[in-house]
């Protein structure tokens, strides 16, 4: 798949089918995420796959009820690592790390689509909630949880602004 037609046909997938998504499919996944631009090569961003059923509900729980995450045959979490990017001090561990965790997101989000799995980047959580149920240290802060499956329904495309409402040269 060309980069410019998975970059327009990826979509936000929350209906999954059951079947299971292979290991080596995720892991790959991961290796491709951890390809994306970070802070100083700092990398300071972890993932955790979840495929424990009870794990699962409780991060749906920490994630408003949003059954998706449930339901999905694998979740990431993916976290920004505080002590990795501690280098930078206090702007790295308020913004650096959660660009360093969004590019990795965009990264594996669009391989899977070129796998023909589905996803969604669900930023609505409880990351307290979502901490206690994934066992995480202090140092390590949950800033994404993304189901992972077949998808069972097409996701919608979404309609975006047009460039020139969003593109401005040289000043505001």
């Amino acid at each position: 798949m060309e980069v410019v037609e998975c970059i327009e046909g990826r979509t936000s997938v929350r209906v999954f089918k059951p079947d299971p998504v292979d290991d080596d499919v995720v892991q790959e996944g991961l290796r491709l995420a951890n390809l994306a631009p970070s802070a100083g090569n700092l990398q300071a961003r972890d993932f955790i796959v979840v495929k424990d059923s009870s794990v699962k509900k409780a991060l749906m729980l920490a994630a408003f009820s949003q059954e998706f995450v449930r339901t999905a045959p694998v979740v990431v979490v993916f976290c920004a690592n505080l002590e990795r990017i501690g280098h930078y001090g206090q702007r790295g561990k308020e913004l650096y790390c959660l660009q360093d965790v969004a590019a990795a997101v965009e990264n594996f989000s669009l391989y899977l689509h070129s796998k023909g799995l589905g996803s969604v980047w669900v930023g609505a959580f409880d990351e307290a909630k979502a901490a206690v149920a994934l066992g995480t240290p202090e140092h390590v802060r949950p800033v994404a949880i993304v189901p992972v499956g077949y998808p069972a329904e097409r996701g919608l495309r979404r309609k975006r602004l047009p460039s020139d409402q969003l593109v401005h040269r040289d000043r505001w």
